[in-house]
């Protein structure tokens, strides 16, 4: 008898969320998200869910930073690179938790602390991106 693999399907679905604002990549351009994948990964390098990252995260990063260049309103850099993102496929394999959604939310909050003097992120667009990171991260679950 084979045993059929369970996973956890976050109560509502998909986020339910307006994706981030277009004037943010027309602040930011690729160069300054680039930069803030870079820094966030260095945080996730440090926490306690790097076991789930992949050994070189710089690369790592880089593939993070193609897919927000498109989703803040650039270039559709990670859809030509990498094809569709279909996130919560790419992020199955990962037993991710509320804990680790914390973590990681975390480490995305400690860089956006300083985003708009480090990165030029539009800071009347940090509550909407905000938002628009805990719709996506809640959907990533897959553990309960």
């Amino acid at each position: 008898m084979s045993e059929e693999k369970q996973f956890f399907v976050p109560p509502g679905g998909p986020p339910r969320v307006s994706a981030p604002s277009p004037e943010i990549y027309a602040a930011m351009g690729d160069e300054n998200i680039f930069a803030m994948l870079a820094d966030f990964y260095q945080q996730l390098e440090a926490s306690s869910i790097r076991g789930m990252f992949p050994r070189d995260m710089e690369r790592a990063s880089r593939k993070s930073a193609a897919f927000f260049v498109g989703l803040l309103g650039g270039p559709p850099l990670y859809h030509q690179k990498y094809g569709s993102p279909m996130m919560r496929a790419r992020h199955m394999p990962f037993p991710i938790d509320e804990a680790a959604r914390q973590v990681w939310l975390d480490c995305f909050e400690a860089v956006l602390a300083d985003a708009p003097e480090k990165y030029s992120f539009p800071p009347e667009h940090l509550p909407q991106f905000r938002q628009f990171l805990v719709a996506f991260s809640g959907w990533m679950v897959n553990k309960a």
